[in-house]
């Protein structure tokens, strides 16, 4: 029999396994996860904030980036770990909406930051000397308003066409949090005009953003083969490689994710790939940012020597 979606008052989140003993081990290992995204992205965001080094419109944005992060991940892990070891595997309607609305708005945002970042790396890189000039603090601000604003006016979009599916299957959700397939798997009809909206705010979220980095990196490549010197095309690469990498791995999943048309979703292999994207990407980030980072690394070493002096 056919139900509206006026008639779901919550939905079951099958997760990622009914194995008691897998579901514990699962548990042990989103703690894990979730802890160490938490102090990574915490520690970067003190280091940035404390550290008049890293005053400037990379780490500025980098900052950000952590922020999102942060939240991103908090979206998502509380409610896996719940699932993981509790009976009780249902999520309200109001609740599953909430999850679907804040990581679309944190997700769709860190896509138009990343793109932001890739500006700078072309200011920084084209234009060294006129650098500080151009990236003002006016314009870091400004960049990343617009981010987050353009970021959660999609997340309503979307959050208020996929909620007014009519859910007539069940309400049993094959994955670990509400998501656009496994959501789509459950409406009755999926009209064209819904699937035309997915498409649109991938264009605008996901494609155009893509295209405009890019397009950055071609100017960022011709900037760099205009330098002369072997170890000062490096050093400028070197500034560019760990967005690069943040980049493709974050574009990467998403795009395989919500690019293809909602009858060829596979939610066993979607899951795995937004687990990916979800969980392990606001981990992987401060690392990626800070590992090669001397800067990041000094900054460190004053907090460490720092604390250790008020000991």
């Amino acid at each position: 029999m056919e139900k509206s979606n006026h008639t779901v008052t919550e939905f079951i989140l099958l997760g990622f396994t009914t194995n008691p003993v897998l579901q514990l081990v699962l548990f042990v290992v989103f703690l894990g996860v979730y802890s160490v995204t938490l102090v990574g992205n915490t520690t970067l965001l003190v280091l940035i904030c404390n550290d008049s080094q890293l005053h400037t419109p990379m780490y500025f944005f980098i900052g950000n980036l952590s922020f999102l992060d942060f939240w991103y991940s908090s979206v998502y892990t509380p409610k896996i770990l719940v699932t993981c070891i509790s009976e009780d595997k249902s999520i309200s309607f109001a609740g599953c909406l909430s999850q679907f609305f804040f990581s679309a708005g944190l997700g769709y945002s860190e896509c138009y930051l990343l793109a932001a970042m890739a500006y700078d790396r072309y200011v920084a890189i084209s234009n060294p000397l006129l650098y500080a000039q151009a990236m003002t603090r006016r314009l870091c601000i400004s960049l990343v308003l617009v981010s987050y604003t353009g970021g959660f006016i999609n997340a309503i979009i979307l959050a208020s066409n996929t909620f007014t599916l009519d859910f007539c299957d069940d309400n049993v959700i094959d994955d670990f949090f509400c998501d656009v397939p496994p959501l789509i798997k459950l409406a009755c009809d999926v009209r064209e005009s819904y699937q035309a909206v997915v498409y649109f705010l991938l264009a605008t979220s996901v494609v155009t953003p893509t295209v405009f980095i890019l397009t950055s990196y071609l100017f960022i490549i011709a900037a760099i083969l205009r330098i002369r010197s072997t170890q000062g095309r490096l050093k400028a690469f070197s500034t560019c490689s760990s967005h690069l990498i943040s980049v493709t791995l974050y574009y990467g999943s998403i795009l395989y994710i919500y690019s293809r048309p909602s009858s060829s979703y596979s939610l066993e292999r979607d899951k795995m790939v937004s687990t990916f994207y979800t969980v392990l990407f606001p981990m992987l980030n401060p690392m990626i940012y800070s590992l090669r980072n001397k800067d990041v690394k000094e900054a460190l070493k004053k907090l460490f020597k720092l604390a250790q002096s008020k000991v």
